[in-house]
């Protein structure tokens, strides 16, 4: 994905004010061999592209006075009211050195899991993103999480997925083996079915 920038010549509160009051949003790119650099973007522009789930989670091409350079997004600001960006940060990347970031997890097939189909559980996403560290040519838009084989009651941790090609996990404290779904069964069916009889399973469905 692409995107253009141009320098910015001034910096402070109030320039930064005067800017957004033109449909401007200040920006700064730092990393690799060069100085972190003070950018302006087009408001309306950066403000669709951060619509899509993939600007997040991809290598950018930004077009810095003509020169391009490939980038990641690393923060963004927003107006805590408004549907206005005030801020955004970039890293520069190089084909190299391998970077470290969040990327989304696409859940697929839970509604024709035998959790939902058979056994009338609901799927709940533990995990919305992970975070990763692989080389730049490697980065995902996101990593698939397959519900296909999911039963009631059960969960899917990291450990029963595939990671792509040169992707390896970043694990947060001591866990190495997160979970990332489960089916939780609610109503008479948690009770125990015909076990429990009548009185379990108007209590389950209290």
């Amino acid at each position: 994905m692409k995107f253009t920038a141009t320098q910015r010549s001034v910096q402070g509160t109030s320039a930064s004010r005067r800017l957004r009051r033109a449909g401007r949003v200040p920006a700064i790119v730092y990393g690799g061999t060069e100085q972190p650099a003070n950018i302006e973007l087009d408001h309306n522009e950066i403000f669709h592209a951060l619509r899509k789930e993939a600007f997040h989670a991809s290598i950018l091409d930004m077009d810095l006075e003509g020169k391009t350079q490939q980038v990641l997004l690393r923060a963004v600001q927003w107006h805590p009211y408004k549907p206005q960006v005030l801020h955004v940060d970039f890293q520069r990347v190089a084909a190299s050195e391998a970077i470290t970031t969040k990327v989304p997890l696409h859940f697929v097939n839970g509604e024709t899991s035998p959790a939902v189909k058979l056994g009338g559980a609901v799927i709940t996403h533990v995990l919305t993103e992970l975070e990763i560290h692989c080389l730049p040519k490697d980065l995902p838009t996101g990593i698939e999480v397959d519900l296909a084989n999911l039963e009631a009651g059960a969960t899917v941790h990291l450990n029963d997925i595939t990671l792509p090609a040169g992707v390896t996990f970043v694990p947060q404290g001591a866990e190495t083996n997160p979970a990332l779904a489960t089916a939780l069964v609610r109503g008479p069916a948690a009770s125990g079915g015909e076990e429990g009889g009548d009185e379990g399973g108007e209590e389950a469905a209290e």
